[in-house]
């Protein structure tokens, strides 16, 4: 390792260590402040409560990967995790209190305190110390000089990155590549030049001029790949291939590890460990709220479907769930049938299977209120791709790539295709398309925020919206 890479690795080391204790400083600082709101309080009351918070915090930190690299990462994106860290902190840490009875001890105020201050405090010490190492970074501290093996779109792609993202302290060394101009990309002028070639890269790496290299070759390329890597193997410069996966559809792709083998994931479910964990959290706090406010509205809906034709209360259809599994889906009855065999029809405009008080329910989206219990029960989520009918999934599967990916999430109540205008029928294949590539790209860039947003919006699409039948 050069001597450049040991100070860069000694770095990020100071920087994980600076985290750690800075949220242990807060912590004790904050305990501190709580406990003037309790009288007769000693050290060991002080020390006791510390400890206990620094231990569980910290545990819990490992699983949700709070200490972490984050350089290059969006700073409302740390926050976010040191909140969810917290939020997962507390119910453990009072549930000790209630077993071993030492939350009575302590007043109102300094459990509010500790609750309320604890997060916000080590937030912006993460805001501090950002800021502190972009200041070094702009005065020349821990640069990194990096360069890029291979003119072409992912390169370019590569290099707009790092320079939407200067707290990653790297700069462009310039681009390398020994193809011809006809087989190269044009660089545009704002994102680096094309220095020379491959014996050139080599050079300069062995002179120290960069201490990254990365390879943008394309993934098919294996013997240029073998070639540039048998030469920068004499010298000290980290090498990394970025592979050009954005030719095929990624679902939230990570890496992972089969028994030591390195792989990455080209189809997988975003909402595993912490993640699944507060989003499924979420799905019961807010649907026991919503289904607590909307309980007595449900309960004239049900007279009126009882009363407003023959047949039953609820609907349930099969459809398909996570992972594609089969599952049961409730509704208010809207129709005088239900459908639910190998052929299901789409409701139309002025559709004379839906009944008058039908016609209302499903314009307004209130038929699908009893899929409440699905999402209380687990097989359905708040937000997530709407569930279609099995026969509609048989349908289009074969006839839309990459329909069933929409599966690798549980369905929600609603979702983002509903809340930008593909709610309703879809008479049409290119309809179905444009639903199925919300679902994609909901899955691609899940947050929880993002989840509140859609909820949020959902509420206009029902009282503004008139495409559904």
């Amino acid at each position: 390792m050069s001597p450049v890479s040991r100070g860069i690795s000694f770095h990020e080391s100071l920087i994980y260590s600076l985290h750690r204790l800075a949220d242990a400083a807060v912590i004790f600082l904050v305990v501190r402040l709580a406990l003037t709101q309790t009288e007769e309080t000693g050290v060991s009351s002080f020390l006791t409560i510390s400890a206990a918070t620094i231990l569980v915090y910290h545990f819990v930190a490992e699983l949700s990967g709070l200490y972490r690299s984050w350089r290059g990462t969006r700073l409302l994106r740390e926050i976010g995790c040191v909140f969810l860290t917290w939020c997962y902190t507390v119910p453990v840490l009072l549930g000790v209190g209630l077993f071993t009875q030492h939350n009575a001890v302590y007043s109102y105020e300094s459990k509010l305190i500790w609750i309320v201050v604890t997060p916000l405090a080590m937030s912006l010490a993460r805001v501090a110390l950002r800021k502190t190492q972009q200041r070094l970074r702009a005065r020349g501290f821990n640069i990194r000089r990096y360069a890029i093996c291979g003119v072409n779109d992912l390169g370019v792609q590569l290099a707009r990155n790092v320079e939407r993202a200067p707290e990653m302290g790297m700069r462009l060394a310039g681009f390398y590549d020994d193809r011809p101009t006809d087989r190269t990309v044009e660089l545009p002028q704002e994102v680096g030049k094309h220095v020379g070639g491959l014996d050139e890269l080599v050079y300069r790496a062995r002179r120290g001029d960069f201490d990254i290299v990365y390879i943008t070759f394309p993934m098919r390329a294996e013997e240029r790949i073998r070639n540039v890597l048998a030469k920068l193997g004499d010298t000290t410069a980290s090498v990394y291939i970025v592979p050009d996966f954005f030719v095929f559809e990624l679902l939230h792709a990570r890496w992972t590890n089969v028994n030591g083998l390195p792989a990455v994931s080209v189809f997988e479910n975003p909402l595993y460990g912490v993640d699944g964990l507060a989003k499924r959290t979420a799905d019961l706090v807010v649907g026991l709220l919503i289904l607590a406010a909307v309980a007595l509205p449900m309960l004239v809906i049900s007279a009126l479907v009882k009363l407003s034709s023959r047949g039953p209360v609820f609907f349930r259809q099969r459809r398909y769930g996570l992972d594609g599994r089969e599952i049961q889906v409730w509704k208010f009855r809207s129709m005088t049938c239900c459908d639910d065999g190998g052929q299901v029809r789409q409701a139309t405009r002025n559709d004379n299977r839906v009944t008058k008080i039908g016609g209302l329910l499903r314009k307004t989206s209130l038929d699908e209120l009893p899929q409440l219990f699905n999402v209380l029960e687990g097989s359905m989520s708040l937000v997530g791709p709407r569930p279609h009918a099995s026969a509609h999934n048989e349908q289009y599967r074969s006839l839309i790539d990459g329909y069933m990916l929409r599966h690798k999430v549980k369905p929600g109540i609603t979702g983002l295709a509903q809340v930008n205008g593909y709610r309703g029928e879809t008479e049409t294949l290119d309809k179905m398309e444009r639903r199925v590539a919300c679902d994609h790209q909901y899955i691609r860039e899940w947050s929880l925020w993002m989840d509140m947003k859609i909820l949020v919006k959902t509420l206009k699409v029902v009282l503004v919206q008139r495409n559904a039948y």
